[in-house]
This record gives C-alpha cells, structure tokens and sequence, in this order.
C-alpha cells in the first residue's frame, strides 16, 4: 500500500509533470534466477513477451525523461508464472529505484535496466 502511494507520488509529482516523458518502443530488463545466480538481459518491444525460467513477462510500456534517455526509466509490467492464472506481479517498475515496487518472487528477481531508444 505504501509503495503504491509512493510511486504514485513519484509519477504524479509536479516536477515530473512538467518535465516531457517520452514513450520508448522497449526496454532492457535483468532477470536473477535466486537458486543457480543465473543471470539474463531480456531486450524486448512493447507488447512482447519474454520468459526467465517459469515465468513469462509481458512489457507493456516503457518511458524516460525526453532531455535524459539514460535517466529514470520506468515500465509497465506483466508477469504471470507457469500453472497460474493471476499475476504474480502487473505494474510499474522505475529503473533508478528498483525496490520501490518490486516483484515479490521467492525464486525470481526481474527488474528494469533502462528503455531502448531506437
């Protein structure tokens, strides 16, 4: 609930509504499998799905502040594990503070690097 109210904050915050948000076709995402330490980049588009193990993650969107790309990127993710029917995790997850609205995984870690610009 705090994270939540938190995040909405920072996206609806009147600094960030003045400054332009650009919406990128994709986004680079790290996975960690908690139990090997496998590591893996998933470089994907809007609307593409990727998986890590038993999940499959479904970018939604990504964007960044118009003057930095390298900056404070942020998606929408959707990430729902093999034999379930609900999420495990839908919602926005902000590059420069990955613990603000984590995926609660016992297994899996899944977080935004940046969004790619071309």
């Amino acid at each position: 609930m705090i994270r939540a109210a938190m995040l909405c904050l920072l996206i609806a915050s009147p600094a960030a509504a003045q400054e332009a948000v650009v919406r990128a076709p994709g986004a680079v995402l790290r996975g960690l499998d908690k139990v090997s330490g496998a590591v893996s980049d998933l470089d994907m588009r809007n609307g593409e799905r990727g998986g890590l193990g038993r999940l499959t993650i479904t970018l939604r969107e990504c964007r960044y502040p118009a003057g930095d790309p390298a900056g404070n990127a942020y998606a929408f993710l959707d990430i729902v594990e093999e034999g379930r029917q609900d999420p495990v995790f839908s919602g926005w997850m902000i590059a420069s503070a990955p613990a603000l609205n984590p995926l609660d995984h016992a297994r899996y870690d899944v977080w935004v690097l940046r969004c790619k610009t071309s």
